[in-house]
């Protein structure tokens, strides 16, 4: 397996820990879907999100497949580790 600097873990636990919150919002707003500050709080996560995961794509490659990540030339898809193996 392929060594990999401390940054990658980094990104990736920050990528956790958005994700979480965004579970945790997704299973509140089912129950409250008009409280607006839980919306906004939402959609700043999902932002931030976004961003994550294109710092993370543009430095370590991508994090999903099927078409939710772009590849960069050559084909690095199959490059390790990837995001379960670590």
């Amino acid at each position: 397996m392929t060594q990999v600097p401390a940054e990658y873990y980094q990104l990736m636990e920050q990528l956790q820990a958005v994700d979480f919150v965004l579970v945790e919002l997704t299973l509140y707003l089912d129950t409250h879907p008009g409280d607006q500050q839980s919306i906004q709080q939402f959609n700043q996560f999902a932002k931030e999100r976004k961003r994550l995961k294109k710092l993370f794509e543009s430095q370590f490659g991508p994090l999903l497949q099927y078409g939710n990540s772009y590849s960069a030339y050559p084909w690095n898809w199959s490059e390790s580790p990837w995001p379960w193996e670590v």
